[in-house]
């Protein structure tokens, strides 16, 4: 009996250095619901913004700095949602969601997604757009596996496919926009969809 509750305390103690160290209060939600902005963004700018077969964007023309606004918003859209339903999971769940593991969460998550914004910045400064998509694929997931030592595990796992992804897109730069729909939109949802299922129900 006192070898039973030893190991149940044991346990116990496993659980709380696990919470304090994780942040562990991200939505599945978010994540399916910033894959449908990205596909939302993505169709508009299919149906209106890409060039004709043959031409392509140039960093001043107006279809290119509305598809930089696009992008912004699906960005800041899904900032916004994942923060919200992470306050509201985190409330449910009688965590805090700010703290130093959140604090860690997201410096480890913005130093390559930064520095990677930055260097796609300056390609297309020096008009060398063909990599964009690639580039942003592999950064991003290069912030997933960063970052996803002190969240849920299985974020990695997003973060690899994401790299592996931007690669093909790199060998194939002709089609990175539909590599960008993948890696933003489908992943995302199909993540989400499993941590919504398998952590929150």
């Amino acid at each position: 009996m006192d070898s039973n509750k030893y190991l149940d305390d044991i346990s116990k103690i496993k659980d709380l250095m696990h919470r304090s160290s994780r942040f562990i209060s991200l939505s599945g939600l978010s994540g399916i619901m910033a894959g449908i902005y990205a596909l939302t963004g993505a169709l508009f700018t299919y149906l209106f913004l890409l060039p004709e077969p043959g031409q392509y964007l140039t960093l001043h023309s107006w279809n290119f700095r509305l598809i930089i606004i696009i992008l912004i918003s699906v960005a800041l859209l899904s900032v916004l949602t994942g923060y919200l339903l992470t306050s509201k999971k985190a409330k449910k769940n009688n965590e805090k969601i700010w703290d130093e593991t959140t604090k860690r969460l997201l410096i480890s998550f913005l130093v390559p997604l930064v520095t990677g914004g930055v260097y796609i910045l300056i390609k297309l400064n020096s008009q060398h757009y063909g990599l964009t998509a690639s580039l942003m694929l592999i950064f991003y997931g290069l912030a997933l596996v960063n970052a996803s030592k002190y969240t849920l595990g299985n974020v990695k796992y997003l973060g690899y496919a994401e790299i592996i992804l931007g690669l093909v897109c790199a060998a194939l730069p002709g089609y990175g926009f539909w590599f960008w729909i993948v890696g933003f939109g489908f992943f995302h949802i199909l993540y989400g969809s499993l941590v919504y299922f398998k952590e929150e129900k």
